[in-house]
């Protein structure tokens, strides 16, 4: 360690370097032209619209200056993730400054001219987002929605042992659900195997209109709360005013000492000893005024900085409105330009040299461009954990249970780049073997014999009962180049709507950034489904994650619903060799009849869908078409097949399954060229023949995905937002899903509806016996639960 770092003369340069990265992020609101503002100020030079967010910069700026010096004094590896929502200048200011944005985009020279570029783009059409986004180095945690930097970050760190991510919280970020949530993170940070989190809570006192909570507290309530929580708070605050100019940089420096060799000394001594004991962590909490080093006061004499009002653009100047300009020009001058750049507009040579070097810069750290060292997951043959049938529908079995085996062999070959997440329903979705070999993560004590599977490094990780918290923990995995799979109820994959939609934004930007690495997939898992919720009811029925990723239009997204195991095996073999994708797999855990062969299964996923031939007799002219979409909707599906076979032998039936749902969409539409043409759909689905389609799924979703194909004589029998606690049966029966409401279907389509009176009727008696059954016994009859395909007879 050099004794430099610490001295008055290099802390002079840090905050020349913060006023440097303070001067950027306000050109970058308002100007156009006249970076340095070497001539008076003009129309020409300011945008017409300032778009953007003052209010965090200033502190976060100070942050980022002080954790450039403790990399450099400590030689550490360390990338910085920005969880306020709209201070995109941070990102930008700082890869400028340590020269990372002129590589990546060598027209942003470190020029004057290259000055003007960086402001012009700022929040601008043709140019960049007022947050941080894929377009800026050093971003992995995309800025538009609130809530998810810590669990980002420790998705990161996992596996990555060298690496200390800085977290920047604001205030008002904190006071939401899934970041209150994820201050549990500590619990399952492994010191021996995994990297650290510093958090750092920016407590400025506002959000964008009211005060915050967390900043009203004292610091003594606060070292409660997090002491509380496992965490050791250290402080550091400020006024903001010019007698503190100096002293704020010696304190923060010698607290950030404080915690990084705290950092240093558990990671040191965990691994010496291989001490897996859950340790106090260290994190910073930063006290400054909202808007720091901005206009103190606005035209009607009210505060700005230190008020919300500091928080989007604080004063009023723009190119049709210049009657305030002093105000724009006394505030960028009061960062002392001239002291900070030469008369190329190069920042100087000594301001540069607290910058960390090549990938220390944080901006450069390849964890948040992909991973440092990412590879493809080793696989095993698929074919291996086939589960054998002799006939189709002979065999029933668990579909997640023969998928875990697979997935443990997938763990024991990838053993720190594979892993599996969830909220507590890893082992009610039945993934018995992954539990029983992987453990789950948990840094806590261990009580045995009730905590089951449990390990200081194991490799699920769901013990703590939050999707937020799980699904983040697998994007910050995925983002930094690792694989994984995030499993939960159906239901409640809901909660992680805005997630999965913010994951796409990300990955549709990284696409069209040639120097971003591609991510592995990030794959989901709906398990616990809709029509199989025997005992939770009716609040734990809801599909409708397919209608939502489908709405996306294109190829980022993939949605899959496999009839059986085999299928199952198959998709995930796919899913998880697979890059820059969301996958949505819809897999039951209740014991179910088995139909595909692994052969069958992986040309079905393959092709994404196909004709069944054992369940077809149509000869290539079908009376009537079957297409099913999912575990229920297969099995009710050649259950009402048989039902027909039996009433009507002659009747020419085609049951066609469908694995890959979105290859239901026309070919080339919406930026997604993987869908059927119209002549290939028409080979399936020809072109005036009845189709019964039965989906998992809400209906509307799959006329959309139907729309604009030349057979128009499609009947869609999917949720109909029917539920209750009830039977599995009686749960197709409410929304029509069930065998004898598709028979019944069929015959109407058919036009058979006449002829065929008494089938009608015993269809109609068979519903009602059911409906009085299974209120007398509480279970469905023993022939719906005892039912076999009697093809195979």
């Amino acid at each position: 360690m050099m004794s430099n770092f610490d001295s008055k003369a290099y802390l002079e340069r840090v905050d020349q370097y913060w006023r440097a990265a303070n001067y950027i992020s306000v050109g970058q609101l308002y100007l156009r032209d006249n970076p340095l503002l070497r001539r008076p100020l003009q129309a020409d030079d300011v945008k017409y619209h300032p778009i953007g967010h003052w209010g965090t910069i200033a502190s976060q700026n100070f942050m980022y200056a002080h954790l450039n010096r403790v990399i450099k004094k400590y030689d550490l590896n360390m990338f910085y993730i920005e969880g306020s929502g709209h201070g995109g200048q941070v990102m930008v200011s700082n890869s400028y400054l340590d020269g990372s944005y002129t590589e990546i985009y060598p027209h942003i020279t470190q020029d004057e001219r290259g000055l003007q570029r960086l402001f012009k783009q700022f929040s601008f059409p043709g140019g960049v987002a007022s947050h941080a986004a894929p377009e800026t180095p050093g971003s992995m945690h995309e800025g538009g929605e609130l809530g998810y930097p810590i669990s980002h970050a420790v998705g990161a760190v996992l596996d990555n042992p060298d690496q200390i991510a800085a977290v920047e919280i604001g205030d008002g970020e904190a006071e939401t659900g899934p970041l209150a949530a994820s201050w549990f993170s500590n619990k399952f940070i492994n010191p021996v195997n995994d990297g650290a989190i510093l958090p750092m809570l920016n407590l400025n006192g506002f959000k964008i209109s009211n005060p915050t909570i967390l900043s009203r507290l004292s610091d003594a309530e606060l070292t409660d709360y997090f002491k509380g929580m496992g965490w050791q708070p250290y402080f550091v605050e400020t006024d903001g005013t010019k007698a503190d100019e100096m002293a704020v940089h010696h304190r923060m420096a010698a607290t950030l000492d404080q915690i990084i060799n705290q950092i240093l000394s558990i990671q040191q001594r965990a691994r010496l000893k291989n001490d897996q004991t859950l340790p106090i962590w260290p994190m910073l909490i930063l006290r400054s005024p909202k808007g720091w080093t901005g206009p103190k006061t606005n035209l009607n004499h009210e505060p700005i900085a230190g008020s919300f009002r500091a928080h989007q653009v604080p004063v009023p100047v723009d190119a049709t409105h210049l009657e305030h300009a002093t105000m724009l020009t006394d505030w960028l001058e009061a960062y002392r330009p001239d002291e900070l750049f030469d008369d190329n507009g190069t920042l100087k040579t000594d301001i540069r040299t607290t910058v960390p070097d090549g990938n220390q810069r944080m901006a450069m750290n390849p964890v948040v461009n992909g991973g440092l060292n990412p590879q493809a997951l080793t696989l095993p043959d698929v074919n291996r954990y086939e589960f054998d049938i002799d006939q189709p529908g002979s065999r029933d079995a668990q579909d997640t249970e023969e998928l875990s085996k697979f997935l443990t062999a997938v763990i024991r070959k990838n053993p720190t780049t594979f892993r599996a997440f969830g909220p507590d329903e890893t082992k009610s979705n039945k993934f018995f073997s992954m539990l029983d070999y992987g453990k789950r993560q948990w840094l806590e004590p261990i009580k045995e014999p009730n905590d089951e599977n449990m390990a200081p490094a194991g490799r699920v990780i769901d013990s703590q009962l939050s999707e937020h918290q799980a699904e983040g923990w697998l994007e910050g995995y995925v983002l930094s180049g690792r694989h994984g799979f995030f499993a939960s109820y159906e239901a409640f994959t809901r909660v992680i709507d805005s997630m999965l939609t913010q994951h796409y934004k990300w990955l549709r930007k990284a696409s069209e950034q040639p120097w971003r690495h591609d991510y592995p997939a990030l794959n989901i898992l709906n398990v616990s489904h809709a029509f199989q919720q025997d005992h939770n009811g009716y609040t734990h029925q809801d599909p409708g994650m397919i209608g939502h990723l489908a709405e996306k239009g294109h190829e980022l997204v993939n949605e899959y619903t496999p009839a059986d195991a085999n299928t199952l095996m198959a998709v995930m073999n796919r899913t998880l060799q697979s890059r820059e994708k969301i996958n949505l797999v819809v897999a039951s855990k209740h014991p179910r009849p088995q139909w595909f062969t692994m052969t069958e299964a992986t040309k079905l996923v393959d092709q994404g869908l196909g004709i069944v031939p054992w369940a077809t007799n149509d000869n290539g002219q079908p009376d009537i078409i079957f297409a099913a979409a999912g575990t229920e909707p297969t099995m009710e599906s050649l259950a009402a097949i048989d039902l027909l076979h039996q009433q009507f032998p002659t009747l020419k039936v085609r049951f066609i399954n469908v694995v890959d749902l979105l290859r239901l969409r026309p070919a080339g539409t919406d930026q997604d060229s993987r869908g059927l043409t119209n002549a290939e759909f028409d080979r399936y689905f020809t072109t005036d023949t009845p189709v019964i389609f039965a989906c998992h799924g809400f209906e509307n979703t799959f006329r959309g995905l139907l729309y604009g194909r030349h057979n128009h004589n499609v009947e869609f029998h999917g949720y109909r937002e029917n539920g209750d606690i009830t039977t599995p049966f009686d749960m197709r029966v409410l929304n029509e899903l069930d065998r004898f409401h598709l028979a019944k279907a069929a015959v109407e389509k058919v036009g058979l509806a006449t002829e065929a009176a008494a089938f009608m009727t015993q269809m109609d008696q068979e519903l009602a016996r059911h409906h009085d059954y299974i209120r007398e016994y509480g279970r469905d009859l023993p022939e719906v639960e005892a039912w076999r395909w009697t093809g195979i007879q």
